[in-house]
């Protein structure tokens, strides 16, 4: 029994020493590093309910008015792509703007997946949800809410794949003193660190899950 007992303190001694040799273990690869393997399709209907520095509202997704906007919606909401990104485009009474991640590495990998256009089933009404996009085939990560019915933006070919259902109150809240002037590609270059320091009042979602 003394026996065992000496040989299994020298065992795990040995292994000890063997982990210190390799160092720490690698951290399990971040999803959100490969856009391509967050594919998964969306419930026919679906809520995410989002946390704020101002509050809560739930966007209400019904996959049918924009399917490809609904599958990167919610794959990036269930892998917690919007947790700490900012409203850094708000205009009240026109939109609230956010989806630029806060770590730079990985809002780069998401600048180049491109989602295809999809034709505007439901209008830019007011409390209405869409991806923004910079030209055609343009959609990646951003996303806005309309604060007023911008039914001009359906012929821009901008789909709304949801709406607020709950907490529309929510954006009459946050912080829209800054307009325009928060540069999206800084934001994309430096991440958090670049609005917290220039732009403090910058709201802020917290937490977004899939209900």
């Amino acid at each position: 029994m003394r026996l065992c007992a000496a040989f299994l303190i020298a065992a795990v001694a040995l292994a000890a020493q063997t982990a210190a040799k390799r160092g720490p273990a690698a951290p399990a690869a971040n999803k959100l590093l490969t856009p391509a393997a967050l594919n998964e399709k969306a419930p026919e209907q679906y809520r995410a309910r989002f946390t704020t520095t101002k509050g809560q509202f739930v966007i209400r997704v019904v996959r049918n008015y924009a399917p490809l906007a609904a599958d990167r919606f919610y794959n990036l909401v269930k892998n917690g792509f919007y947790d700490g990104t900012a409203f850094h485009r708000v205009h009240p009474g026109f939109v609230a703007q956010f989806g630029l991640h806060p770590n730079p590495a990985i809002q780069a990998r998401w600048e180049k997946a491109k989602l295809k256009d999809e034709k505007v089933v439901k209008s830019n009404l007011f409390g209405w949800v869409a991806f923004a996009a910079d030209g055609a085939d343009g959609r990646n990560t951003q996303i806005y809410v309309s604060l007023k019915d911008n039914k001009s933006l359906d012929g821009q070919g901008f789909p709304p794949f949801g709406d607020i259902e709950k907490g529309i109150g929510v954006f009459a809240t946050i912080y829209g003193g800054y307009g325009d002037k928060p540069n999206q590609q800084t934001i994309v270059r430096q991440g958090a660190a670049y609005l917290k320091r220039s732009f403090p009042q910058t709201d802020y979602v917290t937490k977004a899950v899939i209900e």
